[in-house]
């Protein structure tokens, strides 16, 4: 079931993943990347918001939201910065680099591509040698609902477990696709990355404890689960509390209850928000006519759809859809 409510919002959200390239650090090396939001334009040009993964394929290394305390990562280890955080990658704790990362995109040329990484500053103690990291960016849209995103840490370590799940693939076709120069293979790398991303997010929910709230520990969760599962197999149905909870096998009241507590929004907020997402999504992928999209997703007055759907992400829908259509403009040469 939440998986299937993954992969729900993970297509709605439009996840997609771009500009792949290689990390070798050697000796006292560092490497430090300002917030997502800085380089997505470059990164990835149209991106609502911009994520950044690391993947170390061979040696060991430190990753740390600058500011904060680092984590050691080892080969097979996967880090994400799912908020678009400034960090630094580094041979040793406690290092800091020069911020580049927005001249280096300007000039990388075509991914997959290396960046070298051997100083000027000298080897520290305990120094692991050769490091290679595979890194890249991610995707997707925030608005007008991604529960997905608000869910996570700002920093999400997964260490190495299975040699055959989508990470350990992922970084075995990694090299194959940057060493074969192959038509495709960036394409390839993309939609792989996407598939790391979600296989991430799996062993994120199996590692969670009992205990945990949010919207990613709510689809794992017996009756939360399933008014999930309920809202998101029929978002136009004429829902309430008391008949989801009658689905679910609770009362109104330990349902609204369980559910806020765990996903931080009242089910019929969700409801509404996740209504929203759909109609952007159907907006967006769909010539259908506003009206239409207002009964789709549930409301039966085109105008109370246009106002919600206002108050979700600004501006009315045909005007959204508009914008959205648009060719994009090209760039203005310097």
């Amino acid at each position: 079931m939440a998986s299937d409510i993954l992969s729900d919002v993970l297509r709605s959200v439009r996840l997609r993943g771009a500009l792949f390239f290689f990390v070798n650090g050697h000796r006292g090396w560092a490497a430090e990347a300002p917030a997502a939001r800085e380089i997505a334009s470059l990164a990835m040009p149209g991106a609502e918001h911009v994520m950044e993964y690391h993947m170390v394929t061979e040696g060991q290394c430190w990753a740390a939201i600058v500011g904060e305390n680092p984590v050691r990562l080892k080969a097979g280890d996967v880090v994400l910065f799912p908020h678009g955080d400034p960090h630094v990658l580094s041979s040793a704790p406690g290092m800091r680099a020069p911020v580049a990362a927005k001249e280096y995109l300007g000039h990388a040329g075509r991914p997959p591509f290396s960046v070298r990484l051997d100083g000027p500053m000298p080897a520290r103690e305990g120094d692991p040698g050769e490091t290679t990291i595979v890194c890249g960016f991610l995707g997707c849209d925030l608005r007008p609902f991604n529960p997905l995103i608000a869910s996570l840490p700002r920093l999400l370590h997964l260490a190495a477990r299975d040699e055959q799940g989508w990470s350990a693939l992922f970084m075995r076709q990694a090299v194959i696709e940057s060493h074969g120069d192959r038509p495709g293979s960036q394409a390839v790398l993309e939609r792989m990355s996407e598939m790391m991303f979600v296989d991430a997010m799996r062993q994120y929910v199996e590692s969670l404890p009992a205990e945990s709230a949010g919207w990613l520990a709510g689809l794992r969760d017996r009756f939360v689960g399933r008014a999930l599962a309920l809202i998101h197999e029929d978002p136009a149905h004429d829902w309430s509390v008391e008949a989801l909870g009658q689905r679910v096998g609770l009362s109104r009241s330990a349902l609204h209850e369980r559910f806020a507590q765990m996903i931080g929004q009242a089910p019929m907020q969700y409801l509404a928000n996740w209504r929203m997402q759909v109609a952007a999504t159907l907006l967006r992928e769909t010539g259908a006519p506003v009206a239409a999209i207002a009964q789709e997703v549930g409301y039966d007055s085109e105008a109370a759809f246009a106002r919600a759907f206002k108050r979700a992400v600004g501006k009315p829908p045909a005007t959204w859809r508009r914008e959205r259509l648009a060719p994009p403009r090209e760039p203005v040469s310097a």
